[in-house]
């Protein structure tokens, strides 16, 4: 069903034979976990955004140990081609600093190391609805700065 016109459905078929991949983009594997079995005939492609924020900008993502223990199962389920990581967005105020950003992402890269090939990360485009979106947090106000990590 299109989400913006409730009357146009559409539907396709999902067998195997005519699948080619299924893209999955997510915050929280684990609830698909039990369901690897089903999907195994299946071509797969997950990205799971991990991100460093805490309860008040993400409140409903269980926490980040949790998240990337579940990334490292998933990827010994699907293979190390078949995932990859997005750190994003990037913004930047008080209390995720550079520095913070910095610490976080290298931690959250050793434990991902050996599970994934590929990282993506992004900053925040302050676009109108992500201005309102954002509003309660306040970010909207704040001057946003972008970060590159070197090694």
């Amino acid at each position: 069903r299109n989400p913006y016109n409730s009357i146009q459905v559409t539907e396709y078929s999902l067998d195997p034979s005519v699948v080619d991949l299924i893209g999955f983009c997510t915050k929280n594997p684990e609830p698909m976990l039990k369901y690897m079995d089903l999907l195994q005939p299946y071509g797969m492609y997950w990205y799971v955004t991990i991100t460093p924020y805490g309860k008040e900008i993400e409140p409903m993502v269980p926490d980040k140990a949790r998240v990337l223990s579940t990334f490292q199962k998933l990827s010994e389920i699907v293979g190390i081609d078949s995932i990859g990581w997005r750190y994003d967005p990037i913004f930047l105020n008080e209390t995720y600093t550079m520095d913070y950003h910095i610490r976080l992402f290298t931690h959250m890269a050793s434990v991902l190391e050996g599970y994934t090939k590929n990282c993506v990360i992004s900053f925040i485009d302050l676009y109108q609805k992500v201005r309102k979106n954002f509003q309660k947090c306040g970010l909207w106000k704040k001057k946003i700065v972008c970060i590159l990590v070197r090694q």
